[in-house]
């Protein structure tokens, strides 16, 4: 696909930003390897060999007695030796890298947990004996995750309420930016403990309940946009040549706000990966246990003794929210009309 020239122009500008330009691939690679996590840290084989059969215990679950008639038929569990030395005698295993999962116990540990890092575990344990490295791993593509997911639907609902504003303006408008005046001033924090008094937060009901406010995020930058757009010539002119207000606005204004929305969006998902993080610190995040950064960060704080927890957090959150931010920064520059010829 042949490029604009603005749009060729505007890559080159974000290539030529190298401290975004790199920050945006390593960020990818670090994403790209967090979706295997499952093949990567895990507390069940890849895959396994018995008695000329092939088994793969990280797609799916298998019962004991499929090893042998004397194990019961409950769940396999493979931390048990004695399963293990069954399994070897008649076959092979081939196992992650990091042979714990996010809600693994490390067992045998040499000193109590939180233990130090180690051959064994990398990054120390928590003080719940889990490996740290694998909740890192999870977290991490958990976090990224939700934060993709809410600032693609904020966006969009962002989006088209601040076009339909600028668009449209009078009453309409004056009607919308006294709700989102009143909505924004909702106390979200309190509203969420009640929340949690009622269910117990998962990804979706969380996401759901975040998307309630953090939809306005883009729609002053986009309604504004569309103030100045609406009464432009070319604007006035399909309006003479009948086309209907949802062309104009889709393919006429649209894509001039899409310029100025652009360079917010990857600000806007490092903020939704430090809102979940927060909110896992302070316990009305995800369900206790998930994988999280933010469970992360709060062991740090109980932890004082154990530093390598407290390093590690900082690490991650501060390397992950620096990523973005340079990644925005080079978007915002490629953007910039002054930098255009």
């Amino acid at each position: 696909m042949t490029l604009s020239p603005v749009s060729a122009r505007r890559l080159a500008l974000f290539r030529a930003n190298r401290r975004g330009y790199w920050s945006l691939w390593l960020f990818l690679l670090l994403f790209g390897t967090s979706l295997f996590a499952e093949f990567i840290a895990n507390d069940r084989p890849l895959l396994i060999r018995f008695d000329g059969a092939f088994f793969a215990p990280v797609l799916r679950d298998y019962s004991e007695d499929a090893f042998g008639p004397e194990f019961l038929p409950t769940e396999a569990d493979f931390s048990d030796p004695v399963l293990l030395k069954a399994i070897e005698a008649k076959g092979w295993m081939l196992w992650p890298p990091l042979r714990y999962s996010y809600a693994t116990t490390v067992k045998d540990l040499p000193t109590p947990s939180p233990a130090p890092p180690s051959w064994r575990n990398p990054l120390g344990t928590d003080d719940q004996a889990r490996d740290v490295l694998a909740r890192v791993i999870y977290g991490f593509r958990l976090s990224v995750l939700f934060g993709f997911t809410l600032t693609a639907i904020a966006s969009v609902v962002g989006i088209v309420a601040g076009a339909v504003q600028g668009y449209y303006g009078g009453l309409t408008d004056l009607l919308f930016q006294r709700f989102i005046e009143i909505w924004n001033g909702m106390p979200e924090l309190y509203l969420l403990i009640i929340l949690g008094s009622i269910v117990t937060p998962g990804f979706w009901v969380l996401l759901i309940f975040l998307l309630l406010f953090r939809w306005m995020n883009l729609t002053g930058v986009v309604r504004a946009e569309f103030l100045r757009s609406r009464n432009l010539d070319y604007v006035r002119a399909a309006h003479a040549l009948g086309v209907s207000d949802i062309v104009i606005m889709w393919r006429h204004i649209l894509p001039n706000a899409m310029v100025a929305t652009l360079t917010w969006l990857p600000f806007i998902l490092s903020g939704s990966v430090t809102l979940l993080s927060t909110l896992d610190f302070l316990g009305f995040g995800l369900p206790p246990g998930s994988a999280s950064l933010g469970e992360l960060v709060a062991q740090a704080k109980n932890n004082l003794q154990a530093p390598w927890l407290g390093v590690t957090a900082f690490l991650v959150l501060g390397g992950v929210l620096t990523l973005l931010i340079f990644v925005g920064e080079a978007v915002r520059d490629a953007f910039d009309p002054r930098q255009l010829p």
